[in-house]
Formats: C-alpha cells, sequence, structure tokens
C-alpha cells in the first residue's frame, strides 16, 4: 500500500495538469455565457453613396493571431483611400428625357442617394465598435520573453568553484493570460532557462530548469460575478442603441428637410403658371389698350396703368423663374443626380398633385400624443440614457466595494542536464540534457501549492464617491430633461395638429377667394366690354385674381408641409411614407 501511494500521487497530479491546461490553456472562440458581439449591418445592396475602403472589417470581428486573417490586418500594406459609390437607380426614372418623379419614388431616391443620411447611416458603426471593444476584457493574451545574461565576476570566497566566475544565463518565458465570464483571471506560464558556468562545483553544466506554474484570482468583492464583468459591454450595447435612435431622428430631420425641397419645387412652379397667366392678361390689357389709344377711344393716359402691369408681371414671371431653378437645384442635390452627369442636366418632371383637396378628418389628439411619447425617437434617446445612468451607478457602486481577492496556484519543478555525481570517487559522469528537465517536470513529482488573500481596503474613498455622486446626478438629470423633453412633444403635437387644422381650413377660404376673384375678373371684363369702367377697375380685379390663385397654391402647398411636419413630430414619418432605413 506504502509502495502504490506515489504512483498515484503522481497520476493524480498528472490528471489535474491536463484538466487545468484545457481548461485553462486552450482559448474556446466564444466565452460561455457571453453574447456574441453583432455584426454590422450591411448597406442595402441598391444604396448608393456608399464608402468603401480597404482597411474596413466587413463581419466587425477580431481574427485570432496566426490566421490568414490576422496576417493580412496586421502585415499587408495599408490602403487608406476610400471609394464612394455613386448614385443609384436614376435612370430608372427618366422618361422621355426626363426625370420624372412621384413624391414616393423621390423618397425612395433620398434614402439610397442622400450624403447626409448616408453619414449619418455610417456614424452608427463607431458605436458598434465600441461594443467589440468592450469584449476585449476576454481577450486571452499570449506573452513570451527570453534573455541571455552573460556575467563575469571575481570569486568572493573558495567554495564558488573558479576564481574567476562566467556564467550565461538563458531564460525563457511563455504566459497565458485570460479573463472568464466569472470575473476569474487564470494564467498559465511555462519558464525554461538554461545555464552554463565555469564553476567546478556545479552539479549539472550546462543545467537546464523547467517550471509550470497555472494559477487563478477571484474578485470576492469588487468586480466579483459575469454581471460586473460584463458591465461594461451591457453599456456598450445601451449606448450603441440610444446612439441608434439619435441617428433615426436625424435621419427623420433629414427627410423633412429634403420632402419640404420637393415642395418648395412644386409650389415655385405652380407659382410660375399663375405668374404667367397674369402676364397672358397684362399683356392683353395691353396690347388691347394701345387699340383703343390708336383708334382714338380712349385717352393717351390709360397707357401707363396696363404698361405698369405688364412690367409687373414680366418681373415676377423672372424672379419665379430663377427661384425655380435654384429648388430644382437643392432638389437634384437631395437625390444625387448632381452627381451623375448624364442626369444633372435633365428636366424634373414631379408629379405629385398639389391641388388634392385635403383630408377633413377630425384628430383624436389625445391618441396623437400617445402616438408621438410612444414613437418619437428623441424620447427613446432620453429613456435609454436612463438605463445607462442605472448601469453606470451599479458601476460605481462596485467600484466602491473593497478589493478582497482570493488567488492560487500549482506549480511542477524539473531540472536536469549533464552533470557529476560526486558521492563517487573519483566523481562520475552521468550524460544529460533538457530532456531530463521535462521529464521531471511532468513527472509532477516537485511541487508547490499556493492559496492566499488579499485585502485592498481604502480608508476612504474620495474618487468613488464623487464617482458614485455624478452618477446620481447624471440619472436625476437624465430624469429631469426626459420630463421637458416630454413637455416639448405634447406642445409640438399640439401645435402640429393647430397648424394642419389652420392651414386645411386656409386652403377652403383660399379656393372661396379664387372662385370669387374669377367671378369679379370675369364680370369685370364683361363691364369693360360695354364701356361701364375703365382699364383701372379690370386690371385690379386680375391682379386680385393673380394673387388669389398664387395663395392658394401657398395654402396648398403650406398643407403638405404642416402635414409633414406633424408626421415627423409623431414619429410616424418613415411609417407613413413606407421607407425603410438599414
Amino acid at each position: 500500500m506504502s509502495s502504490s501511494q506515489p504512483y498515484i500521487q503522481v497520476q493524480s497530479m498528472r490528471l489535474l495538469a491536463i484538466l487545468l491546461s484545457t481548461a485553462l490553456i486552450v482559448p474556446a472562440q466564444q466565452q460561455p455565457g457571453v453574447p456574441a458581439a453583432p455584426s454590422p449591418a450591411q448597406p442595402a445592396a441598391s444604396s448608393g453613396a456608399v464608402t468603401k475602403m480597404d482597411l474596413s472589417i466587413p463581419d466587425g470581428s477580431a481574427p485570432w493571431a496566426g490566421t490568414g486573417a490576422w496576417m493580412r490586418r496586421v502585415f499587408k500594406a495599408a490602403d487608406t483611400r476610400v471609394t464612394v459609390e455613386g448614385p443609384v437607380r436614376l435612370k430608372d426614372y427618366v422618361i422621355d428625357g426626363k426625370l420624372t418623379l412621384s413624391l414616393k419614388n423621390y423618397l425612395d431616391l433620398i434614402v439610397a442617394n442622400n450624403t447626409d443620411i448616408a453619414v449619418q447611416r455610417l456614424s452608427i458603426e463607431v458605436p458598434k465598435n465600441a461594443i467589440q471593444r468592450a469584449f476585449a476584457v476576454f481577450d486571452p493574451t499570449l506573452i513570451t520573453t527570453f534573455n541571455a545574461n552573460r556575467a563575469v565576476t571575481p570569486a568572493t570566497n573558495a567554495l564558488q568553484g573558479a576564481t574567476v566566475v562566467s556564467n550565461l544565463n538563458q531564460p525563457f518565458t511563455l504566459r497565458y493570460q485570460q479573463t472568464l465570464p466569472t470575473s476569474t483571471q487564470v494564467f498559465s506560464q511555462a519558464n525554461w532557462t538554461k545555464l552554463s558556468t565555469n564553476d567546478t562545483f556545479a552539479l549539472f553544466n550546462p543545467s537546464y530548469t523547467n517550471t509550470w506554474q497555472m494559477g487563478f484570482t477571484q474578485p470576492l468583492l469588487r468586480g466579483r460575478g459575469a454581471y460586473v464583468t460584463k458591465l461594461p459591454i451591457t453599456i456598450a450595447r445601451a449606448t450603441r442603441q440610444q446612439q441608434g435612435f439619435t441617428i433615426e431622428d436625424q435621419i427623420l430631420r433629414l427627410l423633412v428637410t429634403a420632402e419640404n425641397a420637393y415642395w418648395d419645387v412644386i409650389s415655385s412652379r405652380e407659382n410660375l403658371k399663375v405668374n404667367n397667366e397674369a402676364l397672358k392678361l397684362a399683356v392683353a390689357a395691353l396690347e388691347r389698350t394701345n387699340r383703343e389709344i390708336e383708334l382714338g377711344a380712349t385717352s393717351e393716359l390709360e397707357r401707363f396703368q396696363p404698361e405698369q402691369n405688364a412690367a409687373t408681371a414680366r418681373i415676377n414671371v423672372s424672379r419665379t423663374q430663377f427661384q425655380l431653378q435654384q429648388f430644382e437645384d437643392a432638389l437634384r442635390r437631395q437625390i444625387g443626380a448632381d452627381l451623375d452627369p448624364e442626369v444633372r442636366n435633365l428636366p424634373v418632371v414631379l408629379t405629385e398633385d398639389v391641388t388634392k383637396t385635403p383630408d377633413q378628418a377630425a384628430y383624436d389628439k389625445a391618441r396623437l400624443l400617445e402616438t408621438a411619447l410612444a414613437n418619437r425617437p428623441d424620447l427613446k434617446v432620453q429613456k435609454t440614457a436612463l438605463d445607462v445612468n442605472d448601469l453606470q451607478i451599479k458601476s460605481a457602486l462596485n467600484g466602491l466595494q473593497p478589493i478582497f481577492n482570493l488567488t492560487g496556484s500549482y506549480q511542477s519543478y524539473g531540472r536536469g542536464g549533464p552533470g557529476y555525481v560526486r558521492t563517487t570517487t573519483p566523481p562520475t559522469f552521468v550524460p544529460g540534457g533538457p530532456g531530463d528537465a521535462w521529464d521531471m517536470m511532468f513527472g509532477f513529482n516537485y511541487n508547490t501549492f499556493a492559496f492566499g488573500l488579499t485585502l485592498n481596503l481604502p480608508l476612504r474613498d474620495s474618487t468613488g464617491t464623487a464617482n458614485l455622486a455624478d452618477a446620481a446626478v447624471n440619472k436625476r438629470l437624465t430624469a429631469l430633461r426626459e420630463r421637458a423633453l416630454q413637455q416639448q412633444i405634447r406642445q409640438e403635437v399640439l401645435n402640429a395638429i393647430t397648424n394642419v387644422e389652420s392651414s386645411r381650413e386656409a386652403v377652403k377660404l383660399a379656393q372661396i377667394a379664387v372662385d370669387y376673384a374669377r367671378k369679379r375678373a370675369d364680370a369685370d371684363q364683361k363691364r369693360y366690354d360695354l364701356g361701364v369702367i375703365n382699364i383701372f377697375f379690370l386690371l385690379s380685379s386680375q391682379n386680385d385674381l393673380t394673387t388669389a390663385e398664387s395663395n392658394l397654391v401657398n395654402q396648398n402647398v403650406l398643407y403638405k408641409r404642416n402635414v409633414l411636419t406633424m408626421q415627423q413630430r409623431l414619429g410616424t414619418l418613415l411609417q407613413d411614407r413606407g421607407l425603410v432605413i438599414q
């Protein structure tokens, strides 16, 4: 029984070493309990304004050292050039040499080609990379060192084996370390040392010394547990979600600006039509006045008023034409048409009907307020900020705890090499080499076990207390900002509803004004033909008709703009327009 005990001990130590090396040294592709880092969403295949760069990471993952991806990432020459793809799908809407766009087609091209939206869509990659960075706490590390030290020193006593002692020490260290999801820090380290000396009393020359050590450090208070270890990842993911809502809010604002550019062109074109009709009437009145003067039917003094009206009408037409040109250029920029030489100079035809009768349905203000509070991305930003503040408070509370760690390690020792057995006379030479040290180390006959406790107790932690106070103040500020934003949203929604209802009534009244102005202009034309009134009253009624028709156009466009603003205030613009931002 006693003779088999050393054998059982050796076998037990070998089994323990195999289990520990399997658990600690062999790296896993994904640590247990740690969610995989999400891959960044790729832009839609039909999207333009996409940037390509050779340094970009397609899947957002960190390759393992030694793999092909790692070799290319580390040793391939860096190419920092950026390629920006041109606009797409523009030619799909070219009909008979004209760029023909409905509002839905126009918005589709905005999503696909607008550079500002592409900037917002790409900026989400930064918080995604922050998630990847937070996973670095679980990245394993391999550390190797090698040194060669030659030392020549005079002997200080007769037992050093030489008058001048010359040593060549060549230590090599290989260490693997990693933090597990349970917050345990583990390591495994192998040391190999070769020592050559002229010391005649050395038992081995050269001597080989091997040690293999495995150990762990387990936090018991501060930093203990999987929740605390993964807290940076949780914060990074919440921040990523918060940034996503911020970008969505920015995209909504950009879409409002882009759609307003569409209505600017519509409004300017309709006003140009009105001004052209006014110019025709003014020219016709001037020509008739000139004929009457030639025939002696009226005085030469009657020429000035129609001439002034005609000149004013020409000025209005010219001004509206140049304004329309500016609005069309702005519209082309929104859809990226200014970047395509084949499309940028094509006439633009917008097919949206601005004269459509406004929707007369009544609005349920309470329901719309609930919709806004549920959908507004800027409010979601504040709600997510509260979650981030909670996580930061938990992190600050963890930082106040003392550092109390449990440590443990196991070490196996081996030594060998060629040497002399000095117990015989004369000493017997025994050949050997590095294998002797390895055999001894893996024989597990020479072991060292160690366990310990470490306590780091700050008697006063001003930094940790201030960090906790800051985290608490930040959450209180976020709560107040959320309430202020809720009040702002309520006011914005109510104002938007009021504006839509007001513009809806304004369209109705403007249509009535146009009808009356047209009847008056027709009546004055007949009265003028009968000689009942002079040219001044006819021109006045025609100018009033032009003003009424222009006002109707402006009110119709204003109604469209107010509806657009209300949809943005409700946070339902993307759904109402059938748009998906990837």
